[in-house]
């Protein structure tokens, strides 16, 4: 199966993308690294330009919320080139769901995420170099069957770090619980090709657990993350 530089992304379509930190080292180090990629990961879905992104990432870490204008908010939605649908931050690496909108557009969507996650997290740390290992990984979803196992395996990914086992629908780095309660981040994610399929959240949490995802990895993944 095609991935990577090797696969033809088109528009319309759903991806599997994720990434690692080079090495398999730490990447997300402690709350604020967490909101700046959950941050960039909302807010950069469309090529409108956001200013004082340290000052909205304070903002969320002391009142739970982004200080994004509306009228800001309209611009990116109105003009996104990708819809993230679903993601899971762990320690070092990340794992979404998103439909190109436009041509052309998950791979600036990627780029200015890892890019701009990159320069921060080497300006934080005061480090250099490379901050993932290598390209991401894109995996189209072929069908609706694909999708879901995909969709368990990323909200259970949690399930790997000992404090979050079997508690993985809480994670708060994660869109399980926007799943399953009020979605925080509102159409900056788009839940509903997804939990439309399910009469509620309950039954798309039953499904997850059901499937078994991360006891046995999805065909396409070769790495361990």
């Amino acid at each position: 199966m095609a991935r990577g530089k090797d696969i033809n992304i088109a528009p319309g379509e759903f991806y599997h993308l994720y990434v690692r930190g080079v090495a398999k080292q730490n990447i997300f180090l402690d709350t604020r690294d967490y909101v700046r990629i959950i941050f960039l990961l909302l807010y950069l879905q469309s090529l409108v330009q956001i200013h004082n992104i340290s000052v909205s990432v304070t903002h969320f870490i002391k009142h739970k919320l982004f200080n994004i204008t509306k009228k800001k908010e309209e611009e990116i939605l109105k003009n996104r080139t990708v819809e993230l649908t679903e993601f899971t931050i762990m320690p070092n690496h990340l794992h979404l769901i998103a439909r190109e909108l436009t041509e052309g557009g998950i791979p600036q969507y990627m780029k200015k995420v890892l890019g701009g996650y990159a320069k921060y997290f080497n300006t934080k740390y005061k480090k250099s170099g490379h901050v993932f290992q290598g390209s991401y990984n894109a995996v189209h979803m072929e069908n609706n069957a694909q999708l879901l196992y995909t969709s368990a395996y990323i909200h259970r990914n949690p399930r790997e770090l000992p404090r979050w086992k079997n508690k993985e629908h809480l994670y708060p780095w994660s869109s399980y619980p926007d799943y399953l309660n009020k979605n925080r981040w509102g159409e900056f994610l788009k839940t509903d090709i997804i939990l439309g399929q399910f009469r509620n959240p309950k039954e798309y949490m039953e499904s997850v657990e059901e499937s078994g995802a991360k006891e046995v990895a999805p065909k396409h993944q070769t790495s361990d993350v």
